[in-house]
């Protein structure tokens, strides 16, 4: 199979029906062989009605419903375990996304051999309460994850190889960063393209400044995960090094300055009467907290079923 589409939605039912239409017309227009994988995030109106409908009049696509609201990042995982086309297109549902940009982004993938192609909806039809906030965290994203020639982490209209969806685990609202994902998978060939953004036809936006929020915090886990998921202690430990010997060192030299002015007949303080001295002590314990921290989460990863799982590329023999 050539393609799976996968499309995560929730509350759209007004929108499906064009959708799957014009997925297949640009499918059967080039050629492909496709299925078009509707995953049902708990929709609370005839969303799923309408997939059950669809899926009478057309045997390519599949639908998966949840008993509840899990978010993006899960209904994006349980399609990726379900698709089989050998490049995964995914799209939000709310056709913004526009089908017309599967055969350039498959062409990408397939001939110019990128494990991933982000699309980049550089004419946005956003209010700035929208865009700015995008901005931001584009720009926060790039600067951490070392992936600077994307402009668009969060555009829902992406292609991957199949062998990058199938590597991947995307959990809570990490469904920004599969670039990131990828990269840290050992997928390095990411690249971008422009697409079109469509303005909203059918129902309202889920964006709050929450997803902003929470996406944020996220970035920083899935920075500290992919870096030292694998040897906390390297983390941890240096920190807790660090600071214990910085306030071992104040300590050793506000004592050696007292015993310097007491040899020399020099007035002195106490070194428990100096504000640096506090100082140092919490530095002290908070370097051995880190440390102790550090020697936990290495026993933790030593025994995590994880603790050997490595990306094979290839194998011979």
């Amino acid at each position: 199979m050539n393609i799976s589409v996968v499309v995560p939605l929730y509350n759209e039912a007004e929108s499906l029906p064009e959708l799957v239409e014009w997925n297949s017309r640009v499918m059967e227009e080039n050629g492909f062989s496709y299925e078009i994988i509707l995953v049902d995030d708990g929709s609370n109106d005839e969303s799923w009605e309408v997939i059950e409908r669809l899926r009478g009049s057309n045997p390519n696509i599949k639908g998966i419903k949840f008993r509840r609201n899990y978010g993006k990042s899960a209904a994006l995982n349980i399609g990726f375990a379900e698709a089989e086309g050998d490049v995964v297109i995914t799209m939000d549902a709310d056709l913004q996304d526009s089908p017309d940009e599967i055969p350039e982004l498959y062409r990408k993938i397939t001939r110019e051999k990128y494990d991933l192609v982000s699309g980049w909806k550089k004419k946005r039809h956003d209010p700035l309460s929208k865009t700015l906030p995008t901005k931001l965290f584009n720009s926060a994203t790039r600067n951490m994850s070392g992936i600077h020639n994307l402009h668009d982490f969060n555009c829902g209209l992406k292609a991957y190889r199949k062998d990058v969806v199938k590597n991947i685990e995307v959990y809570g609202e990490m469904h920004r960063y599969i670039p990131v994902l990828a990269k840290w998978a050992g997928f390095k060939k990411i690249g971008e393209q422009e697409v079109e953004h469509r303005p909203r036809k059918y129902g309202t936006t889920k964006f709050g400044m929450s997803r902003f929020v929470n996406g944020f915090l996220d970035l920083l886990s899935i920075f500290f995960v992919g870096k030292f998921g694998k040897r906390p202690m390297h983390f941890f430990g240096s920190m807790g090094v660090l600071s214990f010997f910085t306030g071992l060192i104040i300590t050793i030299w506000l004592i050696a300055e007292k015993l310097i002015a007491i040899s020399q007949n020099f007035k002195y303080r106490n070194a428990t009467d100096q504000p640096l001295f506090y100082i140092a002590l919490v530095a002290i314990i908070v370097g051995f907290q880190l440390f102790l921290t550090g020697f936990v989460a290495e026993l933790v990863s030593r025994n995590s079923s994880e603790r050997n799982h490595y990306q094979i590329e290839k194998k011979t023999g």
